[in-house]
């Protein structure tokens, strides 16, 4: 077992990390002059995994947020020319938000600009370095896996 001041460091270093991917992400969506903010782009991310045009509600429930958020960066990516407010087919009542052609090319540039962060991040790692953090990301993320006797909650 790990001993709490240590883990108090790890979770600072993480903290640390997480603010330095978000710093580096955002300068280079700014290089791009993409003239979208972090949030938006997550919303276009998120836009682009569903099979079909979601409800603001579906949005908001994904991205963990309250509607007034998803509404806030619909109306700006919208106002850009990225995404459209789409009726239901099977309730006018109901509006559904899609991807434009435009917000499509923008979810290709920031593609590109996310994936230039990670080389800026990973630069000083050695290939191996690189596989041994991959292996310990994916286990931070998915859990450990559970093994005889253990328990999975």
């Amino acid at each position: 077992m790990t001993a709490p001041d240590s883990d108090g460091l790890l979770a600072e270093q993480l903290l640390r990390l997480t603010r330095r991917v978000h710093r580096i992400q955002k300068r280079h969506l700014e290089h791009r002059d993409l003239g979208i903010t972090p949030a938006q782009s997550r919303l276009l991310r998120t836009l682009a995994h569903y099979g079909s045009p979601p409800r603001m509600a579906d949005l908001a429930e994904r991205l963990e947020v309250v509607p007034r958020a998803v509404t806030t960066l619909v109306d700006g990516l919208e106002a850009a020319g990225k995404v459209r407010r789409v009726p239901d087919p099977a309730n006018r009542r109901v509006i559904r938000i899609e991807l434009t052609a435009n917000g499509r090319t923008a979810l290709g540039e920031l593609h590109g600009a996310r994936r230039s962060a990670a080389e800026e991040i990973l630069a000083p790692l050695t290939d191996e370095q690189r596989e041994v953090l991959g292996g310990l990301l994916d286990t931070l993320i998915d859990g450990p896996c559970p093994g005889p006797g253990r328990r999975t909650e």
